[in-house]
Parts: structure tokens; C-alpha cells; sequence
């Protein structure tokens, strides 16, 4: 096994083993208990509700832009994560409005779902671009899966008195992780690196916004889990504008370069 695989499984089987060390974690209680709970236009709890929109606005923008140039050589080989990426990104807009219209463990699920499938889709179109042994189509599905089973395995234990998040938080830590040591190791573009440090730290200061989300709402009237929601869109949009930035500096290099070509000779 080569150095940076062996890398890669250390840093992954090590996370894992913390986690089994650690034991069960249980979803904080009162979860659902948010504190804005103001009706707008009939809409119950209309903020967390309807800050929801920005997702679908960045998962249709990215969708309708990059899908024509999937097969672009700056994107073909992260395209399978990537399309998960944002086919997740527009069922969390409807699953986390779903759930916040009457929030409760049932309607949880399907706001922790799609997440999962983002976080699954990041890595596998990260992964895949920055190694090229990898299939990516594979990979996406496998954690797809995986993504799948950390929800249904909270769900299930959460039924049985004993909800046990750690599946579901380690996708979402190995994502942080994962994604900029590949990117480090693999010398990605500097723009890239860039793009996805901000990405990160958008999403960790959405987690602090919902851990203060009384607070917020007294301090801003705006309650901190609804900026978390705006915080999380901006980290969504950061990477997918990053994508388009890609196909589209690639489509500008490849016009001038045919310009360029049919540009008489002076010789």
C-alpha cells in the first residue's frame, strides 16, 4: 500500500475507533425545541422554514450549469460525487422545510438524509478527481449507502430509547478531514484548497450559530438556527460556484486557444 493510502486509512480507521471508544451519542434534548417559532403568511415557524430556499436556489443553479458539461475533462472524473452533491443539496431545501414545519424525530429523518448524501457526494467527487484509480461512480454509490445506513442507524436506535448519532457525525467529520489533507496531498489547485477552506469554515460557524440559537434570536432577531441554514448556504455555494468556475475558465482557455488557431500567419 502506498504511503498516502496508508495515510488515508489511518486517519479513517482512527477516527472509527474514537468514536467506538467514545460510546453512543444521543441527540441533545429538546433538539426540536428551536426558538424562533414565529408564523409568517400562515407559514408555522417561518424563518427555519423558508431559509431553506437558498438550498434549492444553489443545487438548481449548480445542476442547470454543470450537467450540459459533465463530460468536461475539469470535472468528468468527480461528476458521479459532485451530482450527488447537488441532487442532496435540493432535497435538503425540501427535507429541512419538511421538518421544520413541525419539527419531531419522524420528519428528522428527512432532514438528515440529504445532509448525509452531500457529505457522501463531497467526498466521493473529491476523492475521485485527486485520485484517478478510483472510480467515482462506484464510490459515490458505496457512500451513498453508507450515508443512508448512519441515518437509518440513529433513527433506529433513537426508536429503541437509545439514539446513537456517531454514523451520522462521522461522515460529517471525515468530510472536514478527508477532503483538504486529499487536496494537500495531491496538490490540488490553490484555488480549490481556497474554495474549500472557506466551504468548511462557513459550515463550522453554522454549528456554532445553531448552538447559540436563543441567543442569537435575542441578540439579532434572528435565531441562530436560521443562520446556520444562510451560513450553510453560503458554504454550499462557495464549492458549487468553484465547479462552474472551472468549466467555464476551461470553455474561455479553449475558445481563445481555437481563436488563436485561425488566426492568419504574418510569417
Amino acid at each position: 500500500m502506498k504511503p498516502i493510502a496508508r495515510l488515508q486509512l489511518i486517519v479513517t480507521l482512527a477516527a472509527i475507533l474514537g468514536i467506538v471508544i467514545y460510546g453512543p451519542i444521543a441527540q441533545l434534548p429538546h433538539y426540536s425545541d428551536f426558538a424562533d417559532q414565529r408564523t409568517l403568511l400562515g407559514v408555522p415557524n417561518a424563518a427555519n422554514v423558508l431559509s431553506n430556499l437558498g438550498f434549492a436556489v444553489v443545487g438548481l443553479w449548480g445542476l442547470v450549469v454543470l450537467w450540459p458539461k459533465r463530460r468536461d475533462p475539469m470535472l468528468a472524473s468527480g461528476w458521479p460525487g459532485y451530482v450527488l452533491f447537488l441532487v442532496a443539496i435540493v432535497l435538503t431545501a425540501a427535507g429541512s422545510a419538511y421538518y421544520h414545519l413541525a419539527p419531531d424525530n419522524a420528519r428528522l429523518v428527512w432532514d438528515r438524509l440529504p445532509i448525509a448524501l452531500a457529505c457522501a457526494g463531497l467526498l466521493a467527487g473529491v476523492c475521485a478527481e485527486n485520485n484517478r484509480n478510483v472510480n467515482g461512480g462506484r464510490l459515490a454509490m458505496a457512500l451513498a449507502l453508507a450515508a443512508a445506513a448512519s441515518v437509518a442507524w440513529w433513527r433506529f436506535t433513537e426508536q429503541r430509547g437509545s439514539g446513537d448519532l456517531r454514523p451520522y457525525l462521522l461522515l460529517q467529520a471525515l468530510t472536514f478531514f478527508l477532503i483538504p489533507m486529499w487536496q494537500v496531498i495531491h496538490r490540488a489547485p490553490r484555488r480549490d484548497i481556497v474554495a474549500f477552506g472557506c466551504a468548511i469554515g462557513f459550515y463550522a460557524l453554522a454549528k456554532v450559530a445553531e448552538i447559540n440559537d436563543r441567543e442569537l434570536l435575542t441578540a439579532l432577531h434572528l435565531s441562530g438556527h436560521t443562520l446556520k441554514h444562510l451560513l450553510a448556504t453560503a458554504a454550499t455555494a462557495v464549492i458549487v460556484g468553484l465547479l462552474v468556475s472551472r468549466v467555464r475558465n476551461d470553455q474561455h482557455a479553449q475558445t481563445h486557444a481555437d481563436a488563436l488557431s485561425r488566426r492568419p500567419s504574418r510569417l
